[in-house]
């Protein structure tokens, strides 16, 4: 199942090399708000989730990412035994 996850995984991987970079250089100071950084949080949500859950966990973040957020630290939530989502 998390074999289904791994185009994702390649997206996000692409987008931390090219599209990330360029932006630090274009926009100095602007970065993530959050800890671990959303492509972070990303990585470890399509690891330890089904490809869907993982999805929605990573838009729900990055959805939260705006000025009004006060950010800090937000580590992915444990899977529950039950398979439930958070």
């Amino acid at each position: 199942m998390k074999l289904l996850g791994l185009p994702c995984r390649l997206v996000i991987l692409a987008y931390r090399w090219t599209v990330s970079p360029l932006l630090q250089a274009l926009f100095p100071g602007m970065g993530c708000r959050f800890h671990p950084t959303c492509s972070e949080y990303a990585l470890e949500c399509f690891k330890s989730y089904a490809p869907w859950n993982a999805l929605y966990l990573s838009v729900r973040r990055v959805a939260r990412c705006h000025p009004y957020h006060p950010g800090g630290y937000d580590p992915v939530p444990d899977p529950d035994p039950k398979g439930r989502m958070p």
